[in-house]
């Protein structure tokens, strides 16, 4: 068995994403998740995970528990060691200095050197709720989102998604390795850039020429000339039938909108459609639920999630699976 620690404050959401690198995932307590097994590679493009650990046991969110549990525990390794312990939302009052120390004696007393910097083994500690995880960390998350933020690029338009979301939505939708995702309203190419970074071609459209032209020169920032982006209408896709891994889309937003010769509606709907035909399943965004069209097109909505931004503007993002 393996642990979870997740990022952000909703633990659905995160363990939405965490099935793409881990098997049977399962919320175990507020920021923690159990899984039958990992991908080690998959979680290091995770973004609502930070860490991935080899599970010693499960115990009480108390220090003594913790000692008590590692204690008792068959140890296979060998080495130096680091300790980390984590108030997982700052929630129990554990002290994690405590636990570091208690669990560290331990440690050296079965034989292990202490090495803070560069130690052969690192051994997590994570209290949430009334719960202890304690576990051999085998992965973590590469957190560089911040070196990629939308008014950073040579493109930006407001209104761009955060690098953090984007990275969720396009491991959702199947990026990574040997893969194809396809963003048939790219704009300014922030899924892009993230399914291209995991490993994914990937191929965007959109209906202005402005966005085409600035969504290549972002990807050109980060991807070398490993993409395509060219102009198209996402209701009628110049790409064969199941041609792609997956699609992930940001829809224009308000209800009145009017896109190119499409009402919003026409728009999405047909979007939709021509997404099913390309692809198994999809994530995508927008100002208000398409559940119904999504269905009406063939596809299941397996979850829906509201994602607050700010006092005039909440996202829904749909995953879909045919």
């Amino acid at each position: 068995m393996y642990g979870l620690e997740l990022a952000g404050t909703d633990d659905a959401y995160a363990a939405c994403e965490a099935r793409v690198a881990a098997s049977d995932v399962t919320v175990e307590a507020p920021g923690l998740a159990v899984a039958r097994g990992v991908d080690t590679a998959r979680v290091r493009n995770l973004a609502y995970t930070h860490r991935a650990a080899e599970l010693v046991g499960r115990t009480d969110a108390s220090v003594e528990s913790a000692r008590a549990l590692l204690a008792a525990a068959g140890i296979d390794r060998t080495g130096s060691v680091a300790v980390r312990a984590r108030d997982v939302r700052s929630a129990t009052g554990v002290s994690t200095r405590e636990a570091e120390v208690e669990l560290g004696s331990v440690l050296t007393e079965r034989g292990f050197s202490v090495d803070l910097d560069d130690p052969d083994h690192v051994l997590c500690a994570w209290f949430s709720g009334t719960r202890c995880l304690l576990g051999w960390q085998v992965a973590e998350s590469v957190r560089d989102f911040s070196t990629r933020q939308p008014t950073d690029r040579p493109f930006f338009q407001p209104g761009s998604m955060d690098p953090l979301d984007a990275r969720w939505a396009v491991n959702v939708a199947g990026a990574g390795e040997g893969t194809r995702l396809v963003d048939p309203m790219c704009g300014t190419g922030g899924f892009l850039i993230e399914a291209g970074l995991v490993g994914s071609e990937v191929v965007g459209l959109d209906a202005q020429w402005k966005m085409t032209r600035g969504s290549r020169e972002n990807l050109a920032a980060y991807l070398d000339d490993e993409f395509e982006v060219f102009r198209g209408d996402a209701t009628a896709l110049p790409l064969r039938d199941d041609s792609a891994d997956g699609v992930v889309v940001d829809v224009p937003y308000g209800r009145q909108s009017k896109v190119a010769t499409h009402t919003l509606s026409e728009l999405v709907s047909g979007a939709l459609s021509e997404a099913a035909r390309i692809a198994p399943r999809a994530v995508v965004v927008a100002d208000r639920s398409w559940e119904e069209e999504a269905e009406a097109v063939g596809w299941t909505v397996d979850d829906r999630f509201e994602r607050y931004v700010h006092g005039s503007l909440t996202r829904h993002v749909h995953v879909l699976r045919k």
